[in-house]
């Protein structure tokens, strides 16, 4: 439909003003009937309107209108508006219209830009996270075994490299045992946090995450529990089990194991699990449910494997 000016429109929907000449019969009913004492008001009222509808009607000029659309109807009444034709063409691309009908190629052109960057963001974040933690894994495994084959770095004189690798792992054990006596807690705090960082890593390479893309942070917590609780708990209560067992007979072995597996997992795996939903953040309601999960299975497939190690040393007494 061809747009129309408001010029136009006025044009279109003005009535002319009638003069007195131009007065249809109506207007010389009406002014007869309101002379008329008897004629009530409110049947004059009811008069006039109808006076002045018939008016405008006959002096109006109503075109029908073909559009459908609500903007160009108005009490059958052309309605029209000049709309700016740059702005058109802007709400033509943005909306996706175009001569009546829908397009989503703009759409799916930005919604395609938008998922690359998207991915692009995402294999960039796993490039960093992989470098980080490869480069971690780099310096924490040659700091270990730069320590480890340099025990005896102090009487190398002479040695062959044969010699060093097979003196090494004896002179490492000695060394910790040294360690044992001068500080015995603080050993045993420092072997539990490691092992336990190294075991969470293989838990979760084991859970399919690949090498260099492991949780640093998960794995750092599992590392700070061993380190700061297991090591020092588990140096007093061994204590414990060999003032609570201090016999020298063939059965004391199956029974400190045992207990260690029943009383003492059961204790430390709440304690684990408990803390690491502290660390966590996470609430006591989701902490209770984590461990009851996994209360029972841990308990059981950690018995079972104790129990298959002592099958052999309990037959050979």
């Amino acid at each position: 439909m061809a747009s129309l000016s408001p010029q136009t429109l006025l044009s279109i929907s003005k009535p002319n003003k009638p003069n007195s000449k131009q007065l249809p019969s109506h207007a010389c009913l009406l002014s007869k009937l309101s002379q008329n004492p008897n004629f009530s008001r409110n049947k004059q009222r009811k008069l006039n309107s109808w006076v002045v509808n018939s008016v405008v009607n006959e002096e109006l000029d109503v075109l029908p209108v073909q559009s459908q659309d609500l903007t160009d109807m108005q009490e059958g009444v052309v309605v029209g508006r000049e709309e700016d034709g740059e702005l058109a063409s802007q709400v033509s691309q943005v909306s996706g219209f175009s001569d009546g009908t829908l397009s989503f190629d703009g759409f799916s052109s930005a919604s395609s830009a938008s998922a690359d960057e998207r991915r692009g963001n995402e294999e960039m974040g796993r490039l960093i996270d992989r470098t980080i933690n490869a480069t971690i894994v780099l310096a924490v495994g040659t700091f270990a075994i730069t320590k480890l084959l340099t025990i005896d770095q102090d009487y190398w004189h002479g040695w062959t490299i044969f010699e060093i690798v097979r003196y090494a792992p004896l002179h490492n054990w000695t060394a910790y045992e040294a360690a044992l006596k001068t500080n015995p807690v603080l050993a045993k705090m420092v072997i539990s946090g490691v092992v336990y960082s190294l075991g969470d890593w293989i838990a979760q390479c084991f859970e399919g995450k690949p090498l260099f893309e492991f949780d640093r942070t998960r794995m750092f917590r599992s590392g700070l529990v061993g380190f700061t609780l297991h090591g020092s708990l588990s140096h007093y209560y061994y204590q414990f089990c060999e003032e609570l067992f201090p016999f020298q007979d063939w059965w004391v072995v199956p029974a400190k194991v045992a207990f260690d597996q029943t009383a003492w997992a059961a204790a430390w795996n709440s304690i684990y699990y408990m803390v690491l939903g502290l660390l966590r953040l996470e609430s006591p309601f989701s902490i209770f449910s984590e461990l009851k999960a996994t209360f029972w299975p841990m308990l059981t497939g950690g018995s079972f494997g104790h129990l298959l190690i002592l099958l052999p040393m309990v037959w050979s007494q």
